[in-house]
């Protein structure tokens, strides 16, 4: 302040120094021009105020007033770097306005996808008996089997001697019953429920154990049922094959519901939380969308593309969606109501960020912000600005040139922040 006001003395001097010199020029150049001439001659002719005006146009200190010099010191107060410019010199390179505002940001996260398999819908049939098949009714990949419907039936020499065995058990409970002693009775009860037992740990049904208690006839076969629906994936039984127990027999996959990998890139991955929704949409089915949820985050990036998988489950009922599909995803994310700015009203420097602030009467401020997500042609602002705040968001870079060579100068430059050069 001390400077500004030295300098405001030195100004005012040297305007008092001309004004004396132009006062004491004046005269003498009348009282020389009149010598020996008529009071007609020394008229002064019509075009010295012409003359007048055009020599005050090129007085270098014209404009600098009292009231100028304040609007200066005022501009200093705003901060290092503040320049005025004029409304002609505003509206020649086109500067645009905005302000910081409260608004509901909605950051959308829009990825590529891939549709794979439910780990936990694929299942693998086997059998719990050993034999060899006899008939095939799943012949085929990629046939689609219900629950409860035949796979294929097989001969078991094992299996035809524990239905033998529970034929006996069932004669012997009958005859034991009639016994007058309690302990026969149970004993002929527990040999049948050690049968039956067996006979449902080899996944024999109800109802073919009830048709061999009716008939009393062993079944030579035994007819596998699928304990699950899907499509079926692979196919590792043949008719005539022998089979041992445990021998996985079939692989099935429910795809009413499928998983999606999508790629969600580093600087986005902070955003993504468990639970969110999703939508999947296939280009050449643009009208229909499908919804899913987040259920899983991979816990390492792939170092290349510097991406991190993300698990999403989408109901697939129709079955439109299918294991190796590509589609596009959007993950919608909620941010509330928060402080943003327009996109262009940012200078990105690498280390810094400014945002060019209007206080009114020319004078603009530059100024650090903190900014935080970017959604769509917004920045969340996250410190350096309050609500309502008038910011530049065209030609901000010819002010930021400005401010830069003013600040270079030292904080000088008043013909350039009074002038608008």
């Amino acid at each position: 302040m001390k400077v500004a006001k030295w300098v405001c003395l030195l100004v005012l001097v040297l305007f008092g120094v001309f004004l004396t010199w132009k006062a004491t020029d004046i005269p003498a150049q009348t009282g020389h021009e009149g010598h020996g001439k008529t009071p007609a001659d020394t008229q002064p002719a019509e075009t010295e105020p012409a003359q007048k005006d055009a020599s005050e146009a090129e007085d270098p200190f014209e404009g600098l007033t009292m009231e100028s010099l304040e609007k200066e010191g005022k501009m200093k107060e705003l901060g290092p770097g503040t320049v005025q410019l004029s409304p002609e010199r505003q509206q020649m390179i086109g500067i645009k306005f905005g302000s910081a505002e409260l608004r509901r940001l909605e950051k959308v996260i829009r990825t590529t996808g891939k549709v794979d398999y439910d780990e936990k819908r694929l299942v693998t049939v086997s059998p719990k008996i050993g034999g060899w098949v006899e008939e095939l009714f799943v012949d085929f990949t990629g046939a689609y089997v219900k629950k409860g419907a035949p796979l294929l039936t097989i001969y078991s020499p094992e299996l035809l001697s524990t239905q033998e065995e529970y034929l006996v058990a069932l004669r012997a409970r009958e005859a034991f019953s009639k016994s007058p002693f309690p302990e026969v009775a149970s004993s002929g009860d527990s040999l049948a429920e050690s049968a039956r037992r067996r006979l449902k740990l080899w996944d024999i049904s109800d109802e073919q154990i009830r048709k061999l208690e009716e008939t009393g006839e062993v079944s030579k076969t035994l007819t596998l049922y699928s304990p699950y629906e899907g499509f079926l994936l692979e196919k590792m039984a043949y008719k005539g094959m022998n089979v041992m127990p445990g021998m996985a027999l079939f692989r099935l996959a429910d795809l009413s519901v499928v998983w999606i990998y999508a790629d969600i890139y580093e600087s986005e991955l902070p955003l993504i939380r468990l639970g969110q929704s999703a939508s999947f949409k296939i280009p050449y089915l643009p009208s229909e969308s499908f919804k899913g949820k987040v259920i899983y985050i991979y816990p390492s990036l792939d170092p290349k593309s510097r991406t991190a998988k993300v698990r999403l489950e989408f109901p697939n009922k129709k079955g439109a969606l299918k294991p190796e599909m590509y589609a596009d995803v959007e993950i919608k994310i909620d941010l509330g109501r928060k402080l943003a700015i327009p996109e262009s009203a940012i200078i990105d420097t690498g280390l810094r960020q400014v945002a060019f602030i209007d206080h009114g009467s020319g004078n603009f401020e530059p100024r650090d912000v903190k900014l935080g997500v970017k959604v769509e042609n917004y920045y969340e602002v996250i410190a350096g600005l309050k609500p309502g705040e008038r910011v530049v968001t065209s030609a901000n870079f010819l002010i930021d040139s400005e401010s830069k060579f003013k600040e270079a100068m030292g904080g000088g430059g008043e013909h350039a922040g009074h002038g608008g050069h």
